[in-house]
């Protein structure tokens, strides 16, 4: 007889495109109401809270794609369509847990209190990061394709033995969040660092925000079966969540985050949500991807989604939608400055922080530079 995969379940979804809430005791699916009752007291304050942060992002990536297109940032990695499954999963985890971040995580760079000035340091080319992670426990970005996994499970690995998991302790107990993409499920590293949580029980939430496309290559072309469903043959949990509600990304990273804790182990979620720029300004996707399909996605947009429930609630007029864009506009302003304001670093720099301590081959390197900045002209530079 043929193996057959298991039928993959809806993905959890508690706010939907038109902006209808269901709550607990409106669900007749236990796990489904759990998940709503995670996220019972986020009344409407906070939900207007949720839906600023996910604008504020938004301006910021609108703001730093046209800061690249006039030459003032080297790249940029957009990450308009997935503001919900970010600010969500910020929201889901606490103080104390570890973000290991790709170099996409704006909006989780947003809730953990990252200034975007500081994030543009890395596009700009002014710094090899930008922040102290100790300041906000979200480590720098990573531009190496899944690098940021087997780090993540390092990390937990040593909460683990510090003995800051499952001491009943909820504001000591600590949990990782490592990001990644459906694209970075196909690396070694990716697989690997599951592999090692799993049989280590390490406090992980590998959180993979699938958003279709792995820059030119659909998610249809990197697996035959929804990424989630790989997390049983690591031996944890893998749940699907709509990640285009703020809401049940919420949930569900707040569930898994606390298992985590709790030294339940580590889970995998995929968030499926969608691209709506190109993987980053150097690409062009209109070369692969139909407009028919990006169409498709706009009636899901996170935003009109809790713009949608808040009007049809009535917990927010149009002066609070008013005063949003008017702040989002002085947030684009701030960083327009901060970026043209921004120091060139001195060349040197770059040898600054490569080790801990002094290494040999960084220290020749340094003074071959400083020799050749000291003998070449300007115009040869």
């Amino acid at each position: 007889m043929p193996l057959v995969a298991p039928a993959p379940q809806a993905p959890v979804q508690l706010l939907d495109p038109t902006g209808v809430r269901r709550r607990a005791d409106q669900i007749d699916e236990p796990e489904l109401a759990g998940y709503a009752q995670l996220v019972a007291s986020v009344d409407a304050e906070q939900l207007r809270a949720r839906y600023r942060d996910m604008a504020m992002v938004r301006r910021f990536d609108v703001e730093a794609t046209a800061l690249q297109r006039q030459g003032e940032l080297a790249l940029w990695a957009s990450c308009t369509g997935q503001e919900a499954a970010q600010v969500g999963a910020g929201h889901g985890l606490a103080p104390q847990d570890h973000v290991f971040p790709t170099y996409r995580e704006h909006g989780l760079a947003w809730v953990r209190g990252v200034d975007p000035v500081q994030v543009l340091q890395l596009y700009r080319g002014a710094s090899h990061g930008g922040w102290d992670p100790a300041d906000h426990a979200f480590h720098l970005y990573t531009l190496v394709i899944g690098a940021q996994l087997p780090h993540a499970t390092g990390y937990a690995m040593g909460l683990q033995r510090d003995g800051l998991v499952g001491t009943g302790d909820r504001s000591r107990d600590s949990a990782v969040m490592a990001c990644f993409g459906d694209g970075a499920s196909s690396q070694g590293e990716v697989n690997e660092a599951l592999s090692w949580a799993g049989v280590f029980s390490a406090p992980v939430v590998f959180f993979c925000q699938n958003n279709g496309w792995a820059i030119s290559a659909p998610a249809s072309r990197q697996s035959a079966a929804p990424l989630h469903l790989r997390a049983a043959g690591f031996g944890m949990p893998g749940v699907q969540v709509d990640g285009n509600d703020v809401l049940a990304v919420e949930a569900v990273i707040r569930a898994a985050s606390d298992r985590a804790r709790s030294g339940g182990g580590p889970t995998l979620v995929e968030a499926v949500t969608y691209r709506v720029n190109a993987h980053t300004t150097s690409d062009d996707a209109g070369r692969y991807r139909s407009r028919e399909e990006e169409e498709s996605w706009r009636p899901r947009d996170p935003l009109t989604r809790v713009e949608a429930h808040l009007r049809a609630i009535d917990c927010a007029d149009e002066a609070f939608f008013d005063a949003v864009r008017e702040e989002s506009d002085e947030l684009g302003a701030r960083v327009r400055r901060g970026v043209r304001e921004m120091p060139d670093p001195e060349p040197t720099s770059m040898f600054d922080h490569a080790y801990a301590a002094e290494h040999p081959l960084v220290a020749s390197e340094r003074a071959w530079l400083q020799t050749w900045l000291a003998t070449e002209p300007e115009e040869a530079r």
